[in-house]
C-alpha cells in the first residue's frame, strides 16, 4: 500500500470522515462504472458501490488491507456484483418454475372442469335412453358385462341386446356430439399424462 494510502486508511479507521469522504470521491465515480460492466443497470450498480462504501465505513476498524485501498474497494464491489448475479439466476428460475407449476396447475383446472361438465352431459343423455336400452347400455358401460351376460339375465336374446346397444350409443351419440372434441382433448391429455 503506498504511504497516502495507508496514511488515508489509518485516518478513516481513527473514524475521521473527511479521509472517508475523500476515498469517496476518488473511487466512487470509477467503481460505478466497473459495477456496471458486471450488472448493466447502472442503478443496481449505484446501490452496489454505495453498499459498498457503506461497509467499508461500518467495518473500517477490523479491516486489514494488504494491498491498496482501491483493491480492496474493487475486490469488494465485483464480489458483490457477481453475488448479485447470482441471486438473480436463483431468481429467474424460480420465477420459471413457479409459471410452469402455474400452467400445469391452471390445466389441471381446465381439465377437471371439462371432466365435470363431460360426466353431467353423459348422466344426462343416459337418463334420455329409453327404459330397457338405459338398462342394457349400464349393464355393458359400468358393471363390464358381456352381451351375453346381460341377455341372460334380462331373458333376451343377444341380438335384441346388440340391438339395443347400438341404439343407446346412436342416441349418445347425438346426446354428446358437441361435447366429443371435449371428449377427444381430455381423452389425448390423459393419454399424454
Amino acid at each position: 500500500m503506498q504511504a497516502t494510502d495507508q496514511e488515508v486508511f489509518s485516518a478513516m479507521q481513527s473514524g475521521e470522515i473527511p479521509a472517508f469522504e475523500m476515498l469517496f470521491k476518488t473511487f466512487y465515480q470509477p467503481l460505478c462504472r466497473y459495477a456496471t460492466s458486471f450488472l448493466k443497470d447502472p442503478d443496481d450498480a449505484e446501490e452496489i458501490v454505495q453498499a459498498a462504501f457503506i461497509g467499508f465505513w461500518e467495518k473500517r476498524e477490523a479491516i486489514s488491507i494488504d494491498t491498496s485501498v482501491k483493491s480492496y474497494l474493487y475486490r469488494a464491489v465485483r464480489n458483490s456484483c457477481l453475488n448479485e448475479l447470482k441471486h438473480e439466476q436463483v431468481k429467474q428460475r424460480y420465477i420459471a418454475g413457479e409459471t410452469v407449476m402455474g400452467e400445469k396447475a391452471s390445466e389441471s383446472a381446465d381439465h377437471l372442469a371439462i371432466h365435470v361438465e363431460l360426466e353431467e352431459k353423459i348422466k344426462a343423455a343416459i337418463q334420455m335412453l329409453p327404459e330397457q336400452c338405459r338398462l342394457i347400455f349400464t349393464m355393458s358401460r359400468f358393471e363390464e358385462l358381456k352381451y351375453q351376460e346381460i341377455a341372460d339375465q334380462l331373458n333376451l336374446s343377444v341380438k335384441t341386446v346388440e340391438n339395443q346397444m347400438g341404439k343407446a350409443l346412436k342416441i349418445m351419440r347425438a346426446q354428446l356430439k358437441e361435447y366429443l372434441p371435449l371428449l377427444a382433448i381430455l381423452m389425448s391429455n390423459l393419454l399424454d399424462s
